[in-house]
């Protein structure tokens, strides 16, 4: 990694840092609640419901994400009209602020039902936030980056998403580790939630230093710019919408185990593994998700975006039956074993994605179409695979249930790879025509 970054010159250096630093904090915002579900908000919140409180506390990190479409709209269409810095700072505080006021939320016992509705609200806000957060981030990385470096510099804000999932399960396993467990469950899991407020300001610091993208600027310059992108984009590029949004939601519903907390609760509750154990598990796989992020998008430039994707999704089907295995025999190492070999998986399917969606769209519609396909793509493949994958274990009574839907995802994942077009060797500029979708078979425009 270091190599990597060492290879960026300064100014570019200052672009990747902020789309990395920013997305980290979003997603450790994000993930501290997704695990919290699993170890803490069923106790603490729904415990009227009984058995099913666990299906219910996973079911609203799920909700959020039917409002990630709404906030890739209004992102996308205003990071289309006024810029992508803009929407960069504004998705920034909106995820900080509703994080740190979940942190306040007192439980159930305390106000009644009034505690789950504020949770619920206030995870609904986090959904509009990460809705726009991503497009915004993986453009101002991408149309910063020089010729043939694009997968590269796209891949760093991915990495922000293994990053905030290490620093979610290492803050919440430190507040766990210097508490006790009735400590942790009334009141250390609150602290990860209250130091976002840190972490919002560092995020802004560096987000408002950075200069806008200079294809934005090029489109703002020739008065170019679409008065309603979201036009445009469905009645030129529909289907390849759905198709990125397939892409996405066969990797999104296998990290998902790790980052929606369903691998974390089921070896703590299932398992009766030690709760900091699990979350150090978790934090070692994070890094392994991470270096082969970074290898994945600089692979992306050399033998192209479509390419590397494959080997991630062969990776995933492949590993699929090992890694149930290895977390049923509840031993730690073996429990970190599958975990860092289902990322390398994970890190090919996400590495190249910045890129590849920046390169499917032109810079009129851009932020609108790689903010709503991965948007929709959450909501297929995320929103409730944690909750999926508890009903399916506790009906079927085996994990292998859960093994079969993620490799189905997968498959679909791996499918519609092949109608893709790879686009690599094309300007970013805003000179391609608002035809058709770019598939394969088409003529490079």
């Amino acid at each position: 990694m270091a190599r990597l970054f060492g290879s960026i010159n300064r100014e570019h250096r200052r672009v990747v840092l902020a789309a990395m630093a920013g997305t980290t904090i979003e997603w450790y915002d994000f993930f501290v609640y997704a695990i919290s579900a699993g170890l803490v908000f069923a106790t603490q919140y729904f415990s009227a419901l009984g058995k099913d409180a666990l299906i219910l506390s996973f079911a609203t990190v799920g909700i959020s994400f039917f409002f990630r479409p709404i906030g890739a709209v209004i992102a996308g269409h205003l990071g289309d009209r006024l810029g992508r810095r803009a929407m960069l700072i504004a998705t920034l505080l909106l995820m900080g602020v509703s994080t740190v006021l979940i942190g306040l939320v007192p439980g159930t016992a305390s106000i009644g039902v009034a505690a789950p509705i504020l949770l619920v609200v206030l995870r609904i806000v986090q959904g509009l936030s990460a809705g726009g957060e991503w497009g915004g981030a993986a453009l101002l990385a991408v149309e910063h980056a020089p010729a043939g470096r694009r997968g590269l510099y796209g891949a760093f804000p991915q990495i922000g998403v293994p990053l905030g999932l290490l620093l979610a399960n290492g803050a919440l396993a430190l507040a766990a580790a210097v508490t006790t467990p009735a400590q942790f469950l009334a009141w250390g899991w609150r602290i990860p939630f209250l130091l976002s407020f840190v972490l919002i300001v560092v995020g802004f610091a560096i987000r408002s230093r950075v200069a806008e993208s200079p294809v934005f600027e090029e489109v703002r310059r020739t008065r170019s710019r679409s008065s309603l992108p979201l036009v445009p984009l469905v009645r030129h590029h529909g289907p390849l919408v759905l198709l990125g949004a397939v892409l996405f939601a066969a990797n999104n519903a296998v990290g998902y185990m790790t980052t929606g907390g369903y691998v974390q609760s089921y070896a703590v509750k299932t398992l009766h593994l030690d709760r900091s154990t699990v979350l150090a598990a978790v934090m070692v796989s994070a890094v392994a998700w991470l270096v082969s992020t970074l290898i994945g998008g600089h692979l992306a430039d050399r033998i192209g975006r479509i390419v590397v994707y494959r080997i991630g999704f062969a990776v995933q089907l492949v590993w699929m039956v090992p890694f149930f295995a290895l977390l049923d025999t509840a031993n730690v190492g073996l429990l970190v074993l599958a975990l860092v070999l289902f990322s390398v998986g994970l890190g090919f399917t996400y590495g190249p994605q910045a890129a590849l969606y920046a390169e499917m769209y032109p810079t009129h519609v851009r932020y609108s179409g790689a903010a709503i396909s991965y948007a929709i793509g959450a909501v297929l493949g995320g929103a409730f695979a944690p909750t999926i994958a508890e009903a399916l274990q506790s009906s079927t009574g085996t994990v292998y249930s859960v093994c079969a839907y993620l490799a189905g995802m997968t498959v679909l994942g791996l499918v519609a790879s092949f109608f893709i077009r790879d686009r690599r060797d094309v300007p970013l500029s805003d000179t391609e025509p608002a035809g058709g979708p770019v598939v394969a078979g088409d003529a490079v425009p």
